[in-house]
């Protein structure tokens, strides 16, 4: 007769291998090749603002990280942000959730709240402390409203058991970049304090930094950068050398984290990281997110055609290269599941655009938001009429609304129109109509109304023309045009299918993926697909019974 036999894997969770007759020493080899591919680690790995073209136009220069994930992984072609704005705080929640700024509540770096009536940023926490370096406010996930692939790991572990229960924690140079991916239930995040240098945390996770943390910060590893020349750089005239500052301090920390050393200071707490808590080398299925930031500083200062751009991702090859073979050293990297992608990217600079002839430039704010302020006074009277703004996302003054028996969709009809005139806008949506979906069915459109937050968002949501940047210097992103919603996306690990997938994808279809290769639940109110034909047939998993 024919039987079910079950074999306990990681994390509580369960092996099924249908057996005839009962088992036999070929059964248990193939249990013993399973149990070396077993997902130990999932490592959630962002390199922000790094552009998807970025992988195929230094390829020949990789021989680190990079070069091991295009060789060895599913590497998507045509991986697209399916959100609006393209900012990091979105693209980080996104990541980690696969779920749209509509229900996530991540609408952006920052935005007003008319509750206080002041802005707010996406992770700024007044309940909590802040343990470490010199920062005054705490920080956490309070306002991602669902769960990440990280929550969903725990939560299908078992309860109160098994050997070890799963751990998340979440690392970078930004707060939300570090806190976002692995969601609410993560046991850590810690982020750099730029002006002391050090990693630092809140309360909102632990009541003290650990002390391997404050060891770590002890050694100071960012001042060994001091009077250091950028890597891959070619040989410059004097004027552009790039070379840290000599003298250890503020100055240099800061010069850290805008250089490509960033990226290695990251890569040694990555270590120390895993180290420490025994990430993927205990009987659980553990989460970690690295977010390197150091390319998006260079890449708004200097643009993404620019050497110091070239500079910091042949580095970022080299860093992720290091982090994998340390993840190699001490779990087995055939037992890591890697997800690696960016947060968003962004566009050339805008002289650039017009040594070639195309269009665009910089606009600034006054000239977008200056227009409506003036129609709306003078058809209601004078008056603060624009509260706040979040990019280029208006919010009206609805007590002064009220005050006056203004319709809101009347006022923003005018605001509408107003902005309309100007003539580096290429589309504005009322709230009005984003609520209803009343939006012409086209990407651009789609990638609006989706993101639109009933509570969150501002009374009108308006588009540049292509090229156009609200940036008085440098570059920025922020918009649905490809030059900021195509990045790279690559998932490696056991059971994917490695090869080019040249078929469109979104950001927000990794979380569904990585569920589907570990057999467990989606996280909750995800908006993306499980992309299966990357994914390998596998035992189907369980949590333990």
């Amino acid at each position: 007769m024919r039987s079910l036999m079950l074999s306990v894997v990681s994390a509580g969770f369960v092996g099924a291998s249908v057996l005839f007759g009962g088992p036999t020493a070929a059964d248990g080899v193939k249990r013993e090749a399973q149990a070396q591919q077993e997902v130990r680690l999932v490592l959630l790995l962002t390199v922000d603002q790094f552009r998807a073209d970025y992988l195929w136009r230094y390829d020949a220069e990789y021989d680190g990280g990079l070069a091991r994930l295009t060789r060895n992984g599913a590497v998507f072609l045509n991986a697209h942000l399916e959100h609006y704005p393209t900012v990091t705080a979105v693209g980080h929640a996104t990541f980690g959730s696969g779920v749209l700024p509509s229900t996530s509540g991540i609408i952006g770096n920052d935005w007003f709240d008319r509750a206080t009536g002041k802005s707010v940023t996406s992770v700024v926490d007044d309940q909590v402390k802040p343990l470490g370096g010199s920062a005054t406010r705490g920080a956490s996930p309070h306002r991602l409203l669902v769960s990440t692939i990280a929550d969903e790991i725990k939560l299908a572990a078992r309860p109160g058991g098994g050997p070890a229960a799963p751990r998340a924690i979440g690392i970078s140079f930004k707060d939300r970049s570090a806190i976002l991916p692995v969601g609410r239930s993560a046991d850590a995040a810690y982020w750099l304090d730029t002006p002391s240098g050090e990693f630092v945390s809140s309360t909102y996770y632990v009541d003290a930094l650990p002390a391997w943390v404050r060891q770590f910060n002890e050694q100071k590893i960012g001042q060994s950068y001091a009077g250091q020349s950028w890597p891959f750089m070619p040989a410059p005239p004097a004027d552009m050398a790039r070379v840290l500052p000599a003298t250890p301090g503020t100055e240099l920390n800061s010069a850290v984290y805008a250089s490509p050393f960033g990226n290695s200071l990251l890569e040694r707490f990555a270590e120390a990281v895993v180290d420490a808590e025994q990430l993927g080398q205990r009987d659980a299925v553990d989460v970690l997110a690295v977010s390197f930031s150091s390319n998006d500083s260079i890449g708004h200062t200097y643009g993404p055609d620019s050497p110091e751009v070239r500079s910091v991702t042949l580095q970022t090859d080299k860093a992720i290269g290091a982090l994998f073979a340390a993840l190699d050293r001490k779990i087995g990297l055939n037992r890591v599941l890697v997800a690696f992608t960016s947060d968003h990217g962004v566009a050339p600079l805008p002289e650039r655009a017009a040594s070639l002839r195309l269009p665009g430039g910089r606009l600034a704010s006054d000239d977008l938001f200056g227009p409506m302020r003036k129609a709306l006074a003078q058809r209601f009277g004078p008056g603060d009429w624009i509260q706040g703004t979040a990019g280029t996302s208006p919010y009206l003054n609805h007590t002064l609304l009220t005050e006056r028996g203004v319709d809101p969709a009347a006022a923003r009809a005018v605001a509408a129109a107003a902005a309309a005139t100007v003539p580096q806008v290429a589309r504005v949506y009322t709230r009005d109509q984003l609520l209803v979906g009343d939006v012409p069915s086209d990407t651009i459109s789609r990638r609006v109304a989706e993101s639109y937050h009933r509570e969150r968002s501002g009374d009108l949501e308006i588009i540049l023309h292509p090229f156009w940047i609200r940036q008085k210097a440098g570059s920025t992103h922020g918009t649905p045009y490809s030059y900021d919603s195509h990045i790279p996306l690559v998932i490696m690990g056991p059971g994917i299918r490695p090869g080019r997938y040249a078929r469109p994808v979104a950001l927000n279809d990794v979380a569904p993926t990585l569920a589907t290769a570990l057999r467990i639940t989606m996280p909750a109110a995800s908006a993306g697909r499980a992309l299966n034909d990357v994914v390998a047939p596998a035992p189907v998993l369980n949590f333990q019974q």
